[in-house]
């Protein structure tokens, strides 16, 4: 038999109603989406936990996440926190690589780790039932605690990633995304690749990733996020379980130096045998918690984040036809995470495709949306609202990043409220706050001579 939709049957339990349960779109009221609560509190330990309990279905999402993502690399070994976070499985708590997935693969669980650049730990997905929820937690508990980074893992993976490396920098996407953070973040450690670079990756010893591990992958600095089938009383034990022997540090948590802005425009200009040119524009753009967030958010679903409907897709493609597509996205980090506008062009194309990209934003940022634009982008996002969390792994995602990065707790609950208040005069201020035109990097990858 089919499960009944989640949130459907949460309300048919008694789920709470919010000013959310009602979203008005269009005239119709639509109902059956009541928003989750989500518990929190902290261990003896520090461990910060955040918890949304559903009975739906017998099913677990957990996360254990740090700050241990690849920001917290130095540039001379960069790539020693995706290795340290990717090794952690390789063998742990006396289970070989091999075991480990064995007993994952027994209990039907998934178990996937999450790193970015602020980010860095793992995930399981197991049933609620006392046998497999046992036995996968075993599994994650010794990964998380008793990590053995065995040097023949560590060999055979950085090799695979060293050729990995290679090849990826022969792809003129890569070498575009790469040149495009350099250029952004320079000097600051949102400009390391993620991975590592060919000539860091070999220095990198196991005594490295022992001593990052210890380093960052604390209790105080751990947070837990559990959504589905459990009791407070379980979600309280199984966040005790996979953190209470996490090694101590009494050393100050590391922090990140401020992002700085870019004083002028830039431009990098790379050779490549392709066909086309990949473009990016972009600067450092906003961060979690930003007081603009929700102008900004609905101001890019107009300019280039919602599709066919964008203004950057109806210039580049529909009226001149300079590209498939155009995009443009902020993604928020625990400092500024990058505004980016990116395509693809024929070569020939490409100096006409980056004035009209220019000359779109240029409008855009000096006059903002025109009320029938911001109409439809407050009912595409509304209405596409409860797709973002109509699964338990969705909603766990999100309670993972209201939690990292220390959200309010009605995040969800204000998501539609906070986008319908959003004006006009909001977007105009916080994109001529936010981003500049006339100082942004651009990087073109198969750029022919003399475009600027």
């Amino acid at each position: 038999m089919a499960a009944k939709p989640m949130f459907s049957a949460w309300l048919s339990r008694g789920g709470r109603w919010t000013t959310a349960a009602l979203v008005l779109l269009g005239g119709v009221v639509l109902p059956g989406h009541a928003m989750p609560t989500i518990q929190h509190w902290q261990t003896p330990t520090g461990v910060r936990v955040y918890f949304v309990e559903n009975h739906d279905l017998p099913m677990i999402d957990l996360s254990v996440e740090f700050p241990a993502g690849s920001a917290y690399d130095t540039p001379a070994q960069s790539g020693l926190a995706s290795l340290t976070r990717h090794l952690m499985k390789l063998g742990a708590g006396g289970l070989s690589e091999d075991e480990i997935a064995r007993r994952i693969a027994d209990a039907g669980a998934q178990l996937s780790g999450r790193f970015d650049q602020d980010r860095g730990g793992w995930s399981l997905r197991t049933l609620s039932s006392e046998k497999e929820l046992n036995q996968a937690t075993d599994v994650l508990a010794r990964i998380l605690q008793q990590p053995e980074f065995p040097e023949t893992a560590l060999d055979r993976e950085r090799a695979r990633l060293l050729d990995a490396l290679r090849e990826a920098d022969t792809k003129p996407d890569n070498l575009a995304s790469r040149a495009f953070f350099a250029a952004v973040y320079a000097g600051h450690p949102y400009a390391l690749r993620t991975s590592g670079e060919v000539d860091t990756l070999p220095l990198i010893s196991r005594q490295d990733l022992v001593d990052f591990y210890r380093r960052h992958y604390n209790p105080e600095r751990a947070v837990v996020s559990i959504v589905g089938d459990f009791s407070r009383q379980q979600a309280e034990e199984i966040a005790a379980r996979l953190t209470d022997a996490l090694p101590k540090n009494d050393s100050p948590a590391a922090s990140l130096p401020p992002v700085p802005e870019l004083k002028q425009a830039l431009s990098k200009l790379i050779p490549h045998p392709a066909t086309q040119s990949h473009i990016l524009l972009g600067a450092p753009g906003m961060r979690r918690g930003d007081p603009d967030f929700f102008a900004l958010f609905v101001g890019n679903h107009i300019l280039g984040g919602g599709g066919f409907a964008s203004r950057l897709t109806e210039e580049v493609r529909e009226k001149r036809g300079l590209a498939y597509s155009a995009y443009s996205y902020f993604s928020p980090q625990l400092l500024e995470g990058p505004f980016q506008i990116g395509l693809q062009t024929q070569k020939e194309q490409t100096e006409q495709a980056l004035e009209v990209v220019r000359a779109t934003l240029r409008n855009f940022v000096a006059q903002g949306p025109m009320p029938s634009e911001l109409d439809k982008a407050k009912q595409n996002i509304v209405g596409s609202f409860p797709l973002r969390i109509d699964n338990s792994r969705k909603i766990q995602e999100y309670v993972a990043m209201i939690g990292f990065y220390r959200l309010p707790l009605t995040y969800l609950e204000d998501f539609v409220t906070q986008v319908q208040k959003v004006t006009a005069q909001d977007i105009r201020s916080a994109f001529a706050r936010r981003v500049h035109p006339d100082k942004l990097v651009t990087v073109v990858v198969g750029a022919p001579s003399g475009i600027k």
